[in-house]
């Protein structure tokens, strides 16, 4: 009898079966009936869900897997982080899931770059012994979505003790603006502001902050975290029906020519230490490194007043240095708007 061919009789007929049903009915030992069981996976004709003698198989068709428990369609896994590979685990989730069966082409693609980049981030910056990954798909609320927590350094510690900064609120202002990376030999400080912009709803903790976008009403929001975290947790989510790509978010913020990230946006209202933006000193916060872009624009939305210093030095004495860069303003009211066009 082949072994390979019962299994797959057996789940045809049953829609889903365990490996100790196989190995009682069949008398051969618990890792020869393994191993077929793994053949058959490798080569994509089954699925398995769960985990060591838990472990459900069904065959790799959609029917079959939309009619497993909504609960299967998860993966996690706590990773060690000695010589780990990113690619490795993407391709484990994969082939032992039925998370990435179906999805539509753009969906997959937005969120095997966004769990790629920041669990390379993790792996690299962390400095953190165990990554802890869930990527779950909920069909129920027709969402994917993933968390990748470490118990590191923290990402916002790290930004700012490699840029000596003040506070992590500076940190996470940098951070906005991409390209901005505590390893810039091995990353361009790229992965968080493109993952961001993919996700519905993306969120970092870390020590006492949250930094929280939610792209379907185009905000940011920062708060406090009342007990510190260790390390940094972020939360992706995107749904299932989103049209958005990887390529419409990259050929937003990036040169059409050449594919450079060219283009950044910065939400004014989050460098706002007072209640409006009035110093010179305030503007330089904000234009700091952001000569490293060609375009930029300034997003003035939720900010009442500014100070005729404070769009002096961005708008004349910054782009004066710097006339071959492209910076514009969006949602500014008619106050703001006055000092804009008056320093220009």
């Amino acid at each position: 009898m082949d072994i390979k061919t019962h299994i797959l009789a057996k789940i045809q007929k049953q829609k889903q079966l365990k490996a100790s049903e196989i190995i009682k009915e069949t008398g051969f030992s618990r890792t020869y009936v393994n191993r077929a069981l793994r053949s058959l996976r490798d080569e994509g004709k089954i699925i398995s869900f769960g985990r060591a003698n838990r472990t459900m198989y069904v065959i790799a068709e959609k029917d079959a897997i939309l009619s497993a428990k909504r609960s299967l369609l998860s993966f996690s896994k706590l990773l060690d982080n000695t010589n780990l590979n990113e690619d490795l685990v993407l391709e484990e989730i994969k082939r032992e899931t039925g998370i990435f069966l179906d999805l539509k082409d753009n969906i997959a693609n937005l969120v095997s770059y966004a769990f790629l980049e920041m669990l390379n981030n993790a792996i690299d910056h962390s400095q953190s012994k165990n990554i802890l990954v869930l990527l779950e798909k909920n069909i129920s609320e027709s969402i994917i979505s993933f968390i990748i927590t470490d118990r590191g350094v923290g990402i916002f510690n790290k930004i700012r003790q490699k840029f000596d900064l003040p506070d992590n609120m500076s940190a996470i202002q940098e951070l906005l603006k991409g390209k901005k990376t505590s390893a810039p030999e091995k990353h361009s400080g790229q992965g968080i502001f493109f993952t961001s912009k993919m996700a519905d709803a993306f969120l970092i903790e870390s020590a006492n902050k949250r930094m929280q976008f939610v792209n379907t009403v185009e905000d940011i929001y920062i708060s406090d975290i009342v007990k510190e975290i260790k390390g940094t947790e972020i939360h992706f989510v995107v749904s299932l029906n989103s049209d958005k790509s990887t390529k419409e978010v990259f050929d937003k913020f990036s040169d059409q020519d050449n594919y450079e990230f060219s283009k950044t946006r910065i939400l004014i209202k989050l460098y706002k230490i007072n209640k409006n933006l009035l110093s010179r000193s305030e503007a330089r916060r904000i234009i700091f490194g952001l000569e490293k872009f060609k375009e930029i624009t300034l997003d003035f939305a939720g900010v009442e007043t500014i100070g005729q210093s404070f769009a002096d030095e961005i708008f004349r004495v910054w782009h004066n240095i710097y006339p071959d860069k492209k910076i514009e303003y969006i949602n500014a009211n008619e106050n703001v708007e006055a000092m804009i066009k008056m320093a220009m």
